[in-house]
């Protein structure tokens, strides 16, 4: 079983960092075949070939041999939680998911797929509040600056519309924090594709 952790973070790791099994092969000094039995989990490098391997793929061998992918739900939620900082400012709803998504890529039980959703979603949102957020500061200004006081029938759908999307935004989040705790899949919807992982 750990040869079989093992091989598969090598090989991911010699994916993202764009390496073909003859690169590595090159880099560490190893024979490509070697290389293919270890991606294989035929076999477990060990000493100097293990050094080797994780110089060349920028990790440490302690890295590479202790790694698991570990289950923590808490984590997940709390990762989905964290986009309730959108409250404060929205792009923080977008920054916060990401650095922590970024801080424990590929270490715990899917949150790639929870991560990259919440921040694809999160982005999206961002972008369908951006106009209702730049008319309500337009409003604010105006009102701070000029002292008009008039607000009409196009000014208070904004608002509302504004406030919809908050709301909306707040429960999405609940909900699916819910659904993690639940061990479900989370919908977040609408949401474009800006991040892959």
């Amino acid at each position: 079983m750990k040869n079989l952790e093992l091989s598969k973070r090598i090989k991911g790791l010699r994916i993202r960092k764009g390496l073909s099994q003859e690169e590595l092969s090159e880099e560490t000094g190893l024979s490509l075949r070697t290389i293919q039995r270890i991606e294989n989990g035929e076999t477990e490098p060990r000493g100097d070939s293990l050094k080797k391997i994780a110089t060349s793929l920028g990790a440490s061998p302690d890295e590479l041999i202790d790694w698991t992918i570990k289950e923590n739900r808490g984590y997940l939620i709390f990762l989905n939680l964290s986009s309730l900082s959108f409250i404060l400012f929205p792009i923080l709803g977008v920054l916060i998911p990401f650095i922590m998504l970024t801080a424990k890529k590929d270490k715990i039980k899917d949150i790639n797929k929870i991560g990259s959703s919440l921040v694809n979603y999160q982005i999206t949102w961002n972008l369908i509040a951006l106009p209702f957020l730049l008319f309500f500061f337009t409003l604010l200004i105006k009102g701070l600056f000029f002292h008009s006081g008039m607000v009409d029938f196009s000014d208070l759908l904004a608002i509302a519309c504004l406030v919809l999307l908050y709301v909306y935004n707040f429960i999405l989040i609940l909900i699916n924090s819910v659904r993690i705790y639940n061990d479900k899949n989370v919908k977040y919807f609408p949401k474009i594709r800006f991040m892959k992982i």
